[in-house]
């Protein structure tokens, strides 16, 4: 058979791909019944994951997609209410406050991405650098903090600080005759709170992904550009960066594919009818629509669409970190 293949590589004939045979795949199956009876207690405790993975996320999505294109009746169920077609996404484009909502969750979510994505990088990079490591171990356990905080706790924090009554930074402003009114109903003030809180709840969780990369970096090559004569931020900009420019590339893909996720519990707790009109984002807007008018055929439309955006995005983000970056996540 090799005399015969490299024949016809020499005769300049191509070469026909053959399909596995019969004993080839008894032979894969033979295989994996030996692994799993060889590592079964493995299998046995990923099994209620993968349970889990299957019936609350697999099935569900599979599910909402009929109702996307049904007129949802809770009492005929999904296959018992009657099909409407692209009614549900039509209705989605023509309603009036779809436009308001796909605006304010866009624009929060590239100030989540602008102002927050960098933040975790240089608090890893510092506390990298700091040569004490109690300081390292205090200031982590510090940053960390927040981050198992619910965002109940943290509404109340802001709460206390800037209640209108007598927070805490008001009360001090006022003591210097200034006098800013209401924060938490401001218009102009909604945005810039929600990134602030959410940099400051979860900066130092972030930055335990990067702290995790620069472990990786052989310490020679700090040594080495130390002898040299390398500044600090030589060292940064010659070692730090790139040894987690994988982690950065990837992490940068994974949230230009959630753009159209601003935080429900965030913002939800936060917004009031004041601020609806730069508050109001695509899953608060479905909650009040999809749950509380019981719309749930449009609440699924909403799904699907933040579905097809959010895996156009990934590709497109995976393409361009290909082709800029020499690298994406597959």
């Amino acid at each position: 058979m090799l005399d015969r293949q490299v024949a016809d590589l020499a005769m300049g004939e191509p070469r026909v791909a053959t399909p596995p045979s019969r004993a080839t795949v008894t032979r894969r199956r033979v295989n994996v019944l030996v692994a799993l009876r060889k590592h079964w207690l493995l299998y046995a405790l990923f099994a209620p994951t993968l349970i889990l993975i299957v019936v609350f996320n697999f099935i569900p999505n599979i599910l909402t997609v009929p109702l996307v294109f049904k007129k949802y009746y809770l009492l005929k169920g999904i296959w018992g209410s009657p099909w409407i077609g692209l009614g549900n996404l039509e209705a989605l484009w023509k309603s009036p406050d779809f436009l308001i909502v796909l605006r304010n969750t866009i624009i929060i979510s590239v100030y989540r991405l602008v102002f927050g994505f960098f933040p975790p990088i240089i608090l890893a990079i510092l506390t990298h650098d700091l040569l004490l490591k109690r300081v390292r171990r205090i200031t982590q356990s510090i940053t960390y903090l927040p981050h198992f905080f619910s965002w109940p706790i943290v509404y109340g924090i802001v709460l206390a600080l800037i209640n209108p009554a007598n927070g805490v930074i008001i009360t001090f402003l006022r003591g210097w005759g200034l006098d800013p009114g209401n924060l938490l109903v401001s218009e102009a003030f909604f945005r810039p709170l929600i990134v602030i809180t959410g940099i400051w709840k979860e900066v130092g969780w972030g930055a335990i992904i990067y702290l995790a990369a620069l472990a990786g970096i052989e310490p020679e090559l700090y040594e080495a550009a130390t002898v040299d004569g390398a500044e600090w931020y030589h060292r940064i900009i010659y070692i730090t960066l790139p040894g987690i420019k994988p982690v950065v590339t990837l992490l940068l893909t994974l949230s230009l594919a959630g753009i159209l996720s601003a935080g429900f519990e965030q913002v939800y707790l936060f917004y009031s009818p004041l601020t609806y009109s730069v508050g109001d984002i695509i899953d608060t807007w479905v909650y009040r629509r999809g749950l509380l008018s019981a719309d749930f055929g449009l609440a699924t439309a909403v799904g699907f669409f933040k579905s097809v955006v959010g895996l156009l995005l990934i590709l497109t983000a995976n393409k361009l970190a290909k082709r800029f970056a020499g690298q994406g996540i597959w």
